[in-house]
């Protein structure tokens, strides 16, 4: 693992294996770098770089009370990119990591950056007339208050216990010291500030390729928004994996290796 000290103060742990132009790992909400164990090991057989971020408040990084918003994280994402001299990079974000480079990109544009995977990430979350692809049951109704406490059940997509066998792989790839994700209660701000985020412009006017990619049975909202997401990028495709929950790199992880990997070729 490398630190990497961001520009208020703050050490951020990369992971980094193999050789090779670098794809850089962005995790979701709770979740640790770690949790790309399966996309590393692809990568690195490939003939790529792999660097994995732990996000402030997340894995081993600093869990700081402040800046605790997607503007600040983004910023965050750039630092580790200027600190480790990383050029000509491919971004990789899962869920919250997805918004995370979004709003890098809208800070800082795309200098250092040649392509952008978005995985199960709508880039509205409150939906609308114009927007039915957000959270389930989220709207302008209960804006304020549905994650008040955290990212609540939908009861919708994959089964949970259909996500067991996957979990129970990943775990003991991991070895007998992983556990799984859980919120750290001061990122409360950060999942209700990345709620009320419309990443719509940016992912449009972004100049590099955009892959979005949906999981068919995802628990928090429609697989369609991959597609209705990169409409006005003309750069941008969607592929929708099938079988397949919200965290599409661990219910699918052959399935996403193989769609992440076909994009980096093209490129």
């Amino acid at each position: 693992m490398t630190a990497v000290s961001t520009s208020d103060g703050i050490s951020l742990e990369v992971g980094e294996a193999g050789e090779g132009p670098a794809v850089v790992l962005i995790a979701g909400y709770s979740a640790p770098a770690s949790t790309w164990v399966f996309q590393t090991d692809a990568l690195v057989s490939a003939g790529y770089r792999a660097v994995s971020l732990d996000r402030r408040s997340h894995g081993r990084s600093d869990a700081p009370w402040f800046g605790q918003r997607m503007a600040r994280h983004g910023k965050d994402l750039h630092d580790v990119l200027v600190g480790l001299d990383l050029t000509e990079v491919v971004l990789v974000g899962g869920s919250m990591g997805a918004s995370t480079i979004w709003a890098c990109l809208d800070l800082f544009g795309t200098d250092r950056v040649r392509g952008v995977v978005s995985v199960d990430q709508t880039p509205r979350m409150r939906n609308g007339v114009d927007w039915p692809y957000g959270f389930y049951g989220f709207d302008d109704g209960n804006a304020g208050t549905l994650f008040a406490d955290g990212v609540p059940d939908t009861g919708r997509g994959r089964a949970l216990d259909r996500s067991s066998e996957a979990v129970g792989r990943l775990l003991a790839r991991l070895g007998p010291e992983a556990g799984l994700p859980t919120p750290r209660p001061e990122t409360l701000p950060l999942l209700r500030d990345h709620a009320q985020q419309d990443w719509r412009d940016v992912i449009a006017r972004t100049e590099v390729p955009v892959l979005m990619v949906g999981a068919r049975d995802s628990q928090v909202w429609p697989c369609e928004h991959a597609e209705a997401a990169v409409r006005d990028n003309r750069s941008g495709w969607a592929v929708v994996l099938e079988d397949c929950g919200h965290a599409a790199n661990i219910d699918q992880p052959d399935a996403f290796n193989a769609a992440m990997l076909a994009f980096l070729g093209d490129l």
